[in-house]
């Protein structure tokens, strides 16, 4: 009962600051002031007043729910919003007073909220301790990209060296061929001494076989003949052919001289010493070996290989025996035209 008086003192300065009379204190009233949600009842009249001085209307009479909820915790905060709304104030103030009126929603639910809060801890915790997190992979973009780089340049660098390389080669291409050829001294198939010298300033083309060859040498000897023949009708050009044999225990002089006669005009025999025969084969790195020795009558195994010399008796080419007359004698022309 103390407090009521005092209510209405409070309340009657601050209606008497804004013109307005006190309100009358019925004893009725000053018990009621003492019930739960008195303060917000009295509230509601004071506002009332307040509005009709104002020029304002009075807020219509709350039902008996709106009065029950005025008397219930946080009505006050929700009724001063209601208040500014209708005051012209920015929502933003009303949401701010309403706002208020949360911290009893909030403390009532705090239990829920530490575990929202621990499920939103275990999913952060589960994001950044995942086996590929943003950095990780920014890192393997960084690292896969310089790997690629890298080899990059390494396959550029190591490609420059190979056409570095070839181009070298290229610039010294008679680097290993004087190991074909050599001097010598030999018998013609008239019985004259020849030497390598005796063939300078002509293209000459060696052959290398025996008189008593049953069927590769004269196959040979007869594909020379006809490219020799070809070479002069097509390039207007004198290659001479050689033949040298590799059995010269039976080849003798005569011997070669009537084998040659059989092929060509211009074919040339040469024979010689046994020493000088191991010696001139070996220049030119030709292989010969007897077989099938019974008597005196045995073969010579030997490679089956015609070289072409240059003016200065240097090696150019060889040409094997998948090479026939026609292809030898194009191959021929293409090595002169390209010597010229």
């Amino acid at each position: 009962m103390r407090r009521a008086p005092r209510l209405h003192a409070l309340l009657s300065r601050a209606l008497a600051f804004g013109g307005l009379p006190p309100p009358p204190l019925p004893r009725a009233q000053l018990q009621g002031i003492t019930e739960p949600g008195a303060a917000s009842r009295l509230g509601a009249v004071f506002l009332a007043r307040a509005l009709a001085t104002t020029g304002l209307p009075a807020p219509r009479r709350p039902r008996a729910l709106q009065v029950q909820r005025i008397t219930e915790p946080g009505a006050a905060s929700r009724f001063g919003a209601a208040f500014l709304a209708r005051g012209g104030f920015s929502t933003d103030a009303s949401a701010a007073a309403q706002d208020s009126a949360k911290p009893a929603a909030a403390t009532g639910g705090e239990g829920d909220g530490k575990s929202g809060k621990s499920e939103q801890g275990d999913a952060g915790k589960s994001v950044r301790g995942g086996p590929v997190s943003w950095l990780s992979f920014l890192l393997l973009l960084v690292t896969g990209g310089g790997i690629i780089v890298y080899y990059d340049k390494e396959k550029k660098r190591h490609i420059e060296e190979l056409k570095n390389r070839t181009s070298a080669v290229k610039q010294e291409p008679s680097v290993g061929t004087a190991a074909i050829g050599g001097p010598f001294n030999l018998l013609n198939h008239d019985g004259k001494p020849v030497t390598q010298k005796d063939f300078f300033g002509k293209w000459t083309l060696l052959y290398f076989g025996f008189t008593h060859c049953p069927d590769i040498c004269p196959d040979e000897l007869q594909k020379m003949a006809l490219a020799i023949d070809k070479i002069k009708e097509k390039a207007k050009m004198e290659v001479v052919p050689v033949f040298i044999t590799v059995d010269p225990e039976r080849d003798t002089v005569e011997q070669v001289r009537d084998y040659v006669n059989e092929f060509h005009p211009n074919l040339i025999g040469l024979t010689g010493t046994t020493d000088e025969i191991r010696k001139v084969a070996r220049a030119y790195r030709v292989y010969y070996m007897k077989t099938e020795e019974e008597g005196s009558d045995y073969l010579v195994d030997h490679s089956i290989v015609m070289y072409l010399m240059n003016p200065k008796m240097e090696f150019v080419k060889f040409y094997g025996k998948n090479y026939d007359a026609d292809s030898l004698a194009d191959g021929i022309i293409k090595e002169l035209k390209g010597h010229q």
